[in-house]
Parts: C-alpha cells; sequence; structure tokens
C-alpha cells in the first residue's frame, strides 16, 4: 500500500523520529547515525527504560558519539549484520529501527541483505523508517529500493516532501515486516 500523510511542518528528524514508542520499554536502532543530530531527537521521544542503539560503520565516528553521546549505546560494525550485531548485544528484537543510510547508492544484494536484517529484528508491531532525496526519487537506484520496501513491508507510506531539509526529503514509514519476502 503506497500513501501519503498530510504535510508537516516537523523537520525530517522528527519525521524519522514520529515511529518511536512513547510508552513501555521500547527498544530502538537508528542506523547510520552521523554525527547524532536523529539520535538527540530519538532520545527525546523515548520513555525511561526505553533502550537506544546506534549501529555505525565508522570507527572515527563511533568513537566520536561514544563521546558525544555517552547515553548511546553505539554497535560498530555493518548494518547488513544487524541481526548479529543485536545479539551481541544481548537484544533480539526491537520495537523501532530509523535509517539515515544513503539506500539508492547501494547495489540492490546489499539493500536486500539489509533490509532482510532489519525485518528479522523488528517485532511484529515494530516500524521502520528512512528518507531518501526529493530530487533523486526518479534515479533508478531510488526506485528499486521503493519496490523493495513495497515487497519486504505490508505497508509503506510516502510522505510528502519536507521541504524545510535541504535538500528536500521524503520519509518511508514502513510497517508490518515480511520476514523472507
Amino acid at each position: 500500500m503506497i500513501g501519503a500523510v498530510a504535510p508537516s511542518t516537523r523537520g525530517l528528524g522528527e519525521q524519522l523520529a514520529a515511529i518511536v514508542p512513547q510508552r513501555g520499554t521500547p527498544t530502538v536502532v537508528e542506523l547510520g547515525p552521523g554525527t547524532g543530530p536523529v539520535s538527540a531527537i530519538i532520545r527525546q521521544r523515548m520513555p525511561s527504560g526505553g533502550r537506544q542503539l546506534a549501529v555505525e560503520i565508522d570507527m572515527n565516528m563511533v568513537d566520536y558519539l561514544r563521546r558525544r553521546h555517552p547515553w548511546l549505546t553505539v554497535l560498530p560494525g555493518d548494518a547488513a549484520a544487524l541481526d548479529t550485531l543485536l545479539a551481541d548485544a544481548d537484544v533480539r528484537r526491537v520495537d523501532a529501527v530509523v535509517s539515515g543510510l544513503p539506500w539508492s547508492i547501494f547495489p540492490l544484494p546489499r539493500q536486500e541483505r539489509m533490509l532482510g536484517s532489519i525485518c528479522q529484528v523488528l517485532n511484529p508491531g515494530g516500524a521502520f523508517t528512512t528518507f531518501g532525496y526529493l530530487h533523486a526519487r526518479r534515479m533508478s537506484g531510488a526506485r528499486r529500493f521503493h519496490e523493495l520496501l513495497e515487497r519486504r513491508f505490508e505497508e509503506v507510506v510516502v510522505t510528502r516532501a519536507v521541504w524545510s531539509n535541504l535538500p528536500p526529503a521524503l520519509v518511508y514509514v514502513c510497517r508490518r515486516a515480511v520476514p523472507h519476502a
């Protein structure tokens, strides 16, 4: 199912983090946290007792994130091995996965491995969000990624453009993972 949600005045980070549960003790994973601006938004949304993890492949960024955001559990490694990284951190299932990764530039096999790993770790009621740049949506890599999302999730909602982001972006909100699609 493809849909669009009403335009929002929220920025990209707030829209990505909107899937973070605000009650209970959720476990949330961020892929490709960069310097951590979305990590901070996720932290604001998380209820006390929740667990927030981030997966980062660049060891310099891992060190930076650990110094800058000591409350964040940073897992060094590749998002394609998300299930293994989380198992090593004694996490089997998560309630939300938020991604800042550049999906459209990854080759199809890598996209498939990473989404497969995400689908394996999401709780049945869990959600996945990511974004793509508006100007790139017609590129073959971006179209292929959107098609892959449609196969891996029962529901894929694409927001209207987040004009406050430079460059403008679209957010993909994905629910009900299909683990072995």
